[in-house]
């Protein structure tokens, strides 16, 4: 390259791990790539020279890759070089723009232990000075602390499946979402163990290193090694500070699903809910639906949104958030918005003040900023107490099924949407004893195509007739089973009835045979004794003279010389018994 060609192109590189490879070309005022058969400038990508900082050879999952990172903390990967394309990249990096290409080799000793090293565009885990992997800190959508040394961290997962590349706000193919989009199967959420304390360290311009075995410094304050990790990546990531001004703040307000209060932040094109232990950053896009359901306790209404992707904590999934305001508390808030902003891209959508309900505040402000329709309960449902919802429960959990204009929600816990257009039937019963029976019945909704079935229980009998009309009023095919339970509670009942008066009958038999059955069992003729039997004295029809025989007997005695103790010579006569 001595005579120092204007272009150098290369084909089969993957920008970013995308989809399908393209064309690069180097120039000197800097690179561009083109998908392969891309019509119409669709997806091409282009970056100024002058905002490249460093960059890195490496091995890549399609071969070799160059890596440049960014003056504004940025960085692109080009992968799919041949191994032998070395030498002639080198040249090109260096006479175009001035920089060393730097030959980084990867640990490939598969240790699961090693360092974490915060540099300017990237968290790096490395084992033996060797990267094992990078996480460029645009594909982090969130952080927490899982345990006092866990810190877990969560990954963005775009909507769609399009999407190509990371740093949207660089244009053309990346403006798409992140490149975590390009594969099936995505790393969603991977957790580190940091033990011991370590030391925060100045920046520095390449980046700083927060890892557990930080050197000391004369003065400065050791912390948890795990919290100094976890504070350091939520700035990197800028997760605690979305980009933009905070347009509204709503403190502490009560979730149901997930449990606990957050604040609310809102943006313009996000919002952040920020916990003591948890602290999520949500795009408006992944607002799916959003509920605003009063509560049938007269004193709450509930906010309730629907996410899509969910929201994680851990293992745990969440569909949906759930809000709870008191009705009648009221706030007053000023929108942080220009007035040129607020009559401009939100004119009709958003006011500058706010006073009303906490509720209808944050419903409205969600609405001006996400765009999203409010759906509240159907008119065509009142509740046999003049409510929106029914009290019933789902397995052991008990809630509040509502019934909307083109679905069913049961919230708080499981959180469970159903649309009207997946369901092929609906089933009342009554399940338990007569006694339970005649206060409750269930409901059970099939799903279409296999879709499984959802019950609801514990529904009170009075709300039967107004499900029934709002069913009907549906077109909903319904299936009532009550009353084929009724025959069969009336039969079950006329057998218990059968078998009670002749349980009644057995019991008069044996009561007019009197003590027989014991004189059946006590007489025994074979048995013979000298001495007194009581059973005898008492049943025997000569127990009389049975006795005088005994006393005969005692007086010959008496007459033989022999002494007995008093109570054989005196005993008194026993009673006769008589039968009750």
């Amino acid at each position: 390259m001595s005579d120092r060609k204007a272009i150098e192109e290369f084909s089969g590189i993957y920008l970013d791990l995308s989809k399908q490879p393209g064309k690069v070309k180097f120039a000197e005022a800097g690179l561009a790539w083109k998908p392969t058969g891309g019509a119409g400038g669709e997806g091409n990508f282009a970056l100024d020279g002058q905002q490249f900082f460093q960059c890195q050879w490496s091995r890549g999952a399609r071969g070799h890759e160059v890596k440049i990172l960014l003056r504004d903390s940025g960085l692109i990967q080009l992968d799919g070089f041949e191994g032998e394309e070395f030498d002639r990249v080198q040249k090109i990096f260096r006479l175009f723009y001035g920089l060393s290409l730097e030959h980084k080799d990867h640990a490939l000793k598969g240790w699961n232990w090693g360092k974490g090293e915060f540099g300017k565009a990237e968290l790096a885990f490395n084992v033996q000075n060797r990267p094992a992997f990078e996480i460029p800190y645009s594909e982090v959508s969130n952080t927490n602390l899982a345990g006092k040394n866990e810190v877990a961290v969560e990954f963005a997962v775009p909507a769609g499946g399009n999407e190509t590349g990371t740093n949207g706000h660089l244009g053309g193919a990346r403006s798409k979402g992140r490149k975590s989009g390009a594969g099936k199967d995505q790393l969603v959420e991977m957790r580190f163990y940091i033990p011991g304390t370590a030391t925060k360290k100045e920046n520095d311009e390449d980046g700083e290193d927060k890892s557990a075995d930080g050197s000391e410094g004369e003065g400065e304050e050791q912390q948890n090694a795990a919290n100094l990790f976890y504070e350091t990546l939520m700035d990197k990531a800028e997760i605690g500070e979305v980009a933009g001004d905070t347009f509204a703040t709503f403190l502490e307000v009560l979730h149901l699903t997930p449990r606990g209060r957050f604040g609310i932040d809102m943006y313009e094109a996000s919002f952040r809910l920020r916990g003591k232990t948890y602290d999520y950053k949500i795009p408006y896009d992944n607002i799916k639906k959003f509920m605003l359901l009063p509560k049938p306790d007269d004193l709450h209404t509930l906010i309730t949104i629907g996410l899509d992707p969910p929201l994680r904590q851990g293992q745990t999934r969440y569909p949906f958030l759930v809000m709870q305001f008191k009705r009648e508390e009221e706030v007053t808030i000023e929108l942080n918005m220009t007035k040129e902003l607020l009559e401009g891209k939100y004119k009709g959508k958003l006011n500058a003040r706010y006073e009303q309900p906490q509720h209808s505040v944050v419903a409205q402000v969600f609405r001006g900023l996400s765009g999203k329709k409010i759906v509240t309960p159907s008119k065509d449902f009142v509740s046999h107490h003049q409510q929106s919802g029914v009290k019933c429960s789902i397995k052991a959990n008990e809630g509040h099924l509502y019934c909307l204009e083109k679905s069913f929600m049961f919230i708080p816990k499981p959180a469970t949407y159903i649309s009207f257009d997946n369901i092929s039937v609906i089933v009342m019963s009554r399940v338990g004893g007569a006694v339970s029976a005649s206060r409750t019945f269930d409901i059970t909704v099939t799903m279409k195509n296999g879709g499984g079935e959802t019950l609801f229980s514990n529904i009170n009998r009075e709300e039967q007739k107004p499900l029934e009309d709002f069913f009907k009023a549906k077109g909903l095919r319904t299936k009532n089973e009550m009353l084929d339970d009724s025959t069969a509670l009336i039969a079950a009942a006329l057998k218990d009835a059968d078998m009670a008066s002749s349980d009644e009958e057995v019991v008069a038999a044996r009561a007019d045979r009197g003590s027989a059955d014991e004189d059946e069992e006590s007489v025994d003729e074979d048995f013979k004794t000298d001495s007194d039997s009581d059973v005898a004295e008492e049943y025997d029809s000569a127990h009389e003279s049975s006795g005088s025989g005994s006393d005969a007997e005692m007086a010959d005695g008496d007459a033989g010389g022999d002494s007995d103790p008093p109570e054989q010579v005196e005993r008194p006569k026993k009673k006769a018994k008589t039968s009750k």
